[in-house]
């Protein structure tokens, strides 16, 4: 992965993104944007993708966090993520849609182990749908999933049917373990890439198969 960088506190970017052809590949910068209650692990997340990290006990996000990351897919195609991780409480929900406004992709996140962030991150997708723009990519992503053989309180069975319900790419990630993020930002990229060039989604690999998910965990 190439092209990382982190900033915090900034606004969010207006302009919206158009593909760059260069060279012998094709490239697309694409805004997207984590959603979820505070302590689902957005902003591991964000920091796994990234920077390959993990910190125990990290701080509250504060108004938001800003990474990007250029990611190769297919060939010399690349998509460059400007990624806004916004913050989980409950006073910065007013801030969202200054985040979420003209993005191509949202990361609903959850705690698959707490049931109530569940509930906030339906909420999120009902705000999306109805706020956002209808071609928005939106994942539905369980994180935690390291500790779910013992604490697991969403099933991934009720999950996956309100995601498929929905419209929503289903995904069971840990950013602790690293578990299906890449995956889970691969997949988008090959989306964006599908959506932008008029590529077969067949061709660019985008739903993982039976065998993948076990491998990797990750319920695209």
């Amino acid at each position: 992965m190439s092209g990382t960088n982190q900033r915090s506190f900034g606004g969010p970017q207006q302009q919206q993104p158009q593909p760059r052809p260069g060279g012998n590949g094709r490239n697309i910068q694409s805004k997207l944007v984590l959603l979820g209650d505070q302590g689902v692990g957005k902003s591991s997340i964000a920091a796994r993708f990234v920077n390959g990290q993990y910190t125990e006990n990290k701080e509250a996000t504060i108004g938001a966090a800003f990474f990007t990351l250029t990611l190769p897919v297919q060939g010399a195609q690349t998509v460059k993520f400007d990624i806004w991780d916004t913050a989980g409480q409950e006073r910065y929900n007013s801030l969202a849609p200054m985040y979420y406004r003209g993005a191509q992709a949202a990361v609903v996140v959850y705690d698959l182990n707490n049931a109530h962030t569940f509930n906030r991150a339906m909420q999120w997708v009902r705000e999306l749908r109805a706020q956002a723009a209808g071609n928005m990519l939106v994942v539905l992503a369980g994180n935690k999933a390291d500790l779910a053989a013992e604490h697991r309180a969403v099933s991934s069975e009720d999950a996956r049917a309100y995601a498929e319900d929905n419209g929503l790419i289903f995904a069971e990630v840990s950013a602790k373990t690293g578990l299906a993020i890449r995956e889970m930002f691969t997949m988008i990229a090959n989306k964006m890439v599908s959506r932008q060039f008029g590529d077969s989604e067949g061709s660019q690999g985008v739903r993982l198969t039976d065998k993948d998910e076990k491998k990797s965990g990750c319920k695209c």
